[in-house]
Parts: structure tokens; sequence; C-alpha cells
């Protein structure tokens, strides 16, 4: 079963890192320095997100292995087109 390990979540890994989003660009309180380290905060937030889903996937059964590896590399480089 997907997600069943950690019993789905994971899935407040990524929605806090969606509402970190909308914080960064809807904000015109916050200084650059402070919406710059936000912003780092949510690419560690998404690829913790990406880990724990995979890892996930690996100790539910879903995938073995060599899945694991070669999604994990697939998840981690599609972060880095957004």
């Amino acid at each position: 079963m997907s997600g069943g390990h950690f019993d789905y979540a994971q899935g407040y890994i990524h929605r806090i890192a969606d509402e970190l989003e909308h914080v960064i660009f809807h904000n015109d309180e916050l200084s650059a320095e402070t919406l710059a380290q936000f912003k780092t905060g949510q690419i560690f937030l998404q690829k913790a997100y990406v880990y724990a889903q995979r890892i996930d996937w690996l100790l539910s059964g879903d995938d073995g292995e060599d899945n694991f590896h070669q999604r994990l590399k697939q998840d981690l480089e599609n972060l880095k087109c957004e």
C-alpha cells in the first residue's frame, strides 16, 4: 500500500511546502532576506517530501531498491525544474 508506512504523514510536509510558496509570493511585509530564507526552507521541505515519499514506498513494498533509487533521482531532478 502506497503511503502506508508513514501513514501518509509525508503529505503534511508537502502541504507546508505549498503553503510556504504561497506566503513567499504573496507577502509584501517581510524583507527580501527573510523571504530568501523562506525559499531555502521551501526547497528543503520539497526535498524532505520526496525522500519521505520514496522511502515510504520502499518500506511499504511498493518499490524495490532499484525503483527507489531511480524514482528518487528522477523526483529530485524534477524539483530543479520548478
